[in-house]
């Protein structure tokens, strides 16, 4: 009687199952629009363990904390998510790996800071060394001239006086007032004479700086032509920073790639309640340009144009006193690849390299993008780009260029032998 009994439970239990699989399905609803696509796999208006979905139009996104996880069908994770400084998932990417410690040829970086000061110090020749830095371009020589006199003269008496140069800088302040002019230019004459090899213009100019009457000095003031004309007349080159990137004169809300960065310095944001519009700012900065065409001008950190490389390009194709370098936007490279190689070939007379800060740990991530054919790699600073780096592979002749010929070219101050061909 037992062996009579079992055929008959297993029949019940498939039917209780059967029954239950049945009312749980007729308790679900599809998704608005129905269909396979609305309701493939697990859906069916419900995620994987019973999240429930929600259904959007075309071209809407997903409300806050949910996600697009079939098409027009967002969901939230079953977990809370982590911050954007939490979120740090280990890539499953296999690839080749070409560190490159050192430039493939010597390097001149024509954008440094407070580095002349390196000229008495073997520890930070050995450093360069290392990296195959051959030359440092300090652009804070300051508006005295007496020191920069101070500065040159360091370097001259040091036994590596081919490894550094100085920039000059012009103070702003009271621009178009009783004797500036005359003050800026005899300051700027006598720094060039004291060994000065160019003029460096910082941000401030256009953002924060006031002419005499107290208004904002805008860039291509009137009153600072004499001093572009005077840079043309000594043949000197200017490196101008003017804005900053785009986004910062943004809303600084989720949409804007630099969030993070405007979270952890906050004073780096641009509002239009305080300053000029992005726009404006590359509007004046662009108008010296044209105004002054005997004059070269080295845009700082690719004039802000490196994520819009057609914008570069029209720039150079218009205006050809004008040159870009690289310092502080290699994240704008190593995004698109493709798009830069053929933009640094194309233009590659008229880029240069620049860095920024003096960080012997990340100029090696420079070497990297634009050496090798590597893909999918960390950028050094996180809080400036959460996005993966790839590498652009320049041929070695636009490399040579970049590195050092363009500078040379550009800046006859600069040592002029004992370079490769």
């Amino acid at each position: 009687m037992r062996t009579q009994r079992i055929p008959v439970l297993i029949f019940v239990t498939a039917i209780a199952a059967g029954a239950a699989v049945i009312a749980q399905t007729a308790g679900q609803q599809p998704p608005a629009g129905g269909g396979q696509a609305a309701g493939q796999g697990a859906g069916r208006g419900q995620g994987r363990g019973g999240a429930p979905r929600t259904s959007i139009p075309d071209g809407e996104e997903c409300p806050p904390g949910h996600t697009e996880v079939r098409n027009n069908s967002c969901q939230a994770p079953a977990n809370p998510a982590p911050s954007i400084l939490d979120y740090r998932p280990r890539s499953t990417v296999v690839a080749d790996e070409h560190l490159v410690p050192k430039a493939k040829f010597p390097v001149i970086d024509v954008h440094t800071h407070g580095t002349s000061r390196y000229a008495t110090d073997p520890a930070k020749i050995k450093e360069m060394d290392a990296l195959n830095l051959r030359v440092l371009v300090d652009l804070s020589g300051g508006s005295d001239p007496a020191m920069i006199k101070q500065k040159v003269d360091a370097i001259r008496a040091s036994e590596y006086k081919d490894r550094f140069r100085v920039f000059a800088n012009v103070s702003w302040e009271g621009a178009g007032g009783p004797g500036w002019e005359q003050k800026a230019l005899e300051n700027l004459r006598e720094s060039v004479k004291n060994g000065a090899i160019g003029l460096k213009i910082f941000k401030e100019l256009g953002l924060r700086h006031k002419k005499a009457d107290g208004t904002r000095l805008a860039v291509d003031d009137p009153a600072l032509d004499p001093v572009w004309a005077l840079c043309g007349e000594l043949n000197i080159p200017v490196i101008i920073h003017t804005a900053e990137p785009q986004e910062f004169f943004s809303p600084v809300d989720y949409k804007n790639e630099r969030w993070l960065e405007l979270n952890i310095f906050p004073q780096r944001a641009s509002p239009p309640s305080s300053y000029p519009s992005f726009e404006q700012l590359m509007k004046e900065r662009d108008h010296v340009f044209q105004k002054h065409p005997k004059t070269r001008f080295i845009g700082a950190h690719f004039n802000w144009y490196g994520n819009d490389l057609k914008r570069a390009a029209r720039q150079l194709d218009t205006q050809p006193n004008v040159y870009l370098e690289a310092a502080a936007v290699l994240y704008e490279f190593g995004r698109q690849p493709y798009a830069s190689a053929q933009f640094f070939t194309k233009y590659q007379d008229r880029v240069l390299f620049g860095k920024d800060t003096y960080e012997i740990s990340e100029y090696p991530y420079y070497w990297r993008v634009f050496e090798t054919h590597d893909e999918y790699f960390n950028y050094y600073r996180p809080y400036h780009a959460f996005w993966k780096l790839y590498g652009m592979g320049l041929s070695d002749t636009v490399l040579k260029k970049l590195y050092y010929k363009n500078a040379l070219k550009v800046q006859p101050g600069l040592p002029q032998t004992g370079w490769p061909q």
